[in-house]
């Protein structure tokens, strides 16, 4: 436990990965799929036989993939955690995203429209897939007293890697014809490839150095189930874990309103606003520089006041955040609020993972269990986001009511959170 050199490399992963997070997820690729994404100039689209608002499409092809790896999770954390392979699960996740990612140079027009959500589903499948193998590690490999603030470096450092990777990004689109590349579209789709490289090339130093699982359990016949068997465990024993089952629940409504501001904030822009992509992807950029810092800044101000005052601190401006999108109404609005975004984002998402790390019950060895649950529950929570935003947008029209509805999972979040009385994250780490 608390081994430097491989708390170090656990650190990476989040180096590897938060490059998908941020150029497929957030900046250039759903920038360039609402260019590509028309019809004759139309946002109306045909997919499958059926015609659909491409933004419409987009959210609810991400409810989709995370549906996916909420069913099929619980069956491949079972088997990892029963045959103690679990880094080899996390690799095979790798691999799919990394290599959906580079995929995505394929989807060049309209006529690709199938392969290029076919590619996203997927690059979102593999990397929703390993987290929960990598959230796994924690507990493993530090005690408590340090789950705050390493996943909170964690969270930075992914920040930095992504960053880093834009920025090349960036400078490779903007800049195309020096690079020898024929148009900026394919100056783009070279950058989708680059992502898939980096993910895959940087997990490979975690790869080599994160240990195994603590303990093997005995082989059985029934491994294909084990893993439901071991969710409906965890199920069963939340009769007995009230603070921990209350603060899931809590957990599952606001992180509903944070994952679909996260993924759909871009769309938000390109729809709303009308922003080209010279004023969009360095606003995401923006929040990547801001959310390094606000993930350090919640961590020590969780050491100082508590986990839950530090969370319904965030919960709070989250609303805040929700209530102002609806009002928005020019580019410097919408950047002042991405400021505020970025200072909430990476604190929020830190400090979930560590706060249910606490509330786990002490001594077990069936953490891929627990985190297999709890990740169900984080992308059950994105589906509900996402298709959400989709269906008020298809039925309104206006993204702005979709933005505004999110504010109804915060404000149920820090209702619920209110009744959690767990002394781990009531009471300030220092005083402990």
């Amino acid at each position: 436990m608390n081994n430097p050199r491989v708390v170090r490399s656990w650190y990476m992963y989040d180096w590897a990965n938060s490059v998908y997070s941020l150029v497929i997820t957030s900046a250039i690729f759903p920038v360039y799929y609402k260019a590509v994404a028309q019809n004759n100039g139309s946002d109306v689209v045909n997919f499958l036989g059926f015609s659909i608002q491409n933004s419409v499409l987009y959210s609810y092809s991400l409810s989709f993939s995370f549906l996916v790896v909420a069913a099929i999770l619980p069956l491949l954390s079972g088997m990892a955690d029963y045959t103690g392979r679990k880094k080899m699960f996390m690799k095979i996740f790798v691999t799919i995203g990394g290599l959906s990612c580079m995929g995505l140079y394929f989807f060049n027009n309209i006529s690709m429209l199938e392969w290029g959500i076919f590619c996203s589903v997927m690059a979102s499948i593999g990397f929703s897939g390993s987290l929960v193998f990598y959230n796994a590690f924690l507990p493993e490999i530090v005690t408590e007293d340090r789950y705050d603030a390493v996943s909170a470096r964690g969270y930075s450092m992914g920040y930095y890697g992504s960053v880093i990777l834009l920025v090349i990004c960036l400078g490779i689109i903007m800049n195309f014809s020096f690079f020898q590349f024929e148009t900026k579209g394919i100056a783009t789709r070279f950058t989708f490839l680059l992502t898939g490289i980096w993910w895959i090339g940087f997990s490979m130093i975690p790869f080599s150095i994160l240990p195994e699982t603590r303990a093997m359990k005995d082989r059985t016949n029934k491994i294909w189930s084990k893993g439901y068997e071991e969710i409906v465990k965890v199920w069963h024993s939340l009769k007995d874990l009230p603070e921990l089952k209350k603060y899931l629940l809590a957990f599952f409504c606001f992180n509903t309103g944070v994952q679909a501001t996260m993924y759909l904030a871009v769309l938000f822009g390109t729809d709303v606003l009308k922003l080209d992509d010279s004023k969009l992807i360095p606003t995401v950029l923006l929040i990547q520089l801001v959310g390094a810092f606000g993930a350090w800044l919640f961590a020590r101000f969780s050491q100082n006041q508590g986990n839950k005052i530090s969370l319904m601190t965030m919960i709070g401006i989250w609303i805040g955040i929700c209530i102002s999108a609806y009002f928005v109404a020019n580019e410097y609005h919408f950047y002042a609020l991405a400021f505020v975004v970025g200072m909430v984002m990476g604190g929020i998402q830190s400090l979930s993972r560590a706060t249910y790390s606490k509330l786990i019950p002490e001594n077990t060895i069936d953490t891929t269990s627990y985190f297999s649950f709890f990740d169900v529950t984080y992308n059950l929570s994105i589906v509900v986001g996402t298709f959400s935003f989709g269906l008020i947008n298809q039925i309104t029209g206006s993204m702005r009511n979709s933005a505004l509805s999110l504010a109804i999972y915060f404000i149920a979040g820090m209702l619920i959170l209110l009744t959690v009385k767990a002394k781990d994250i009531t009471e300030p780490s220092l005083k402990k």
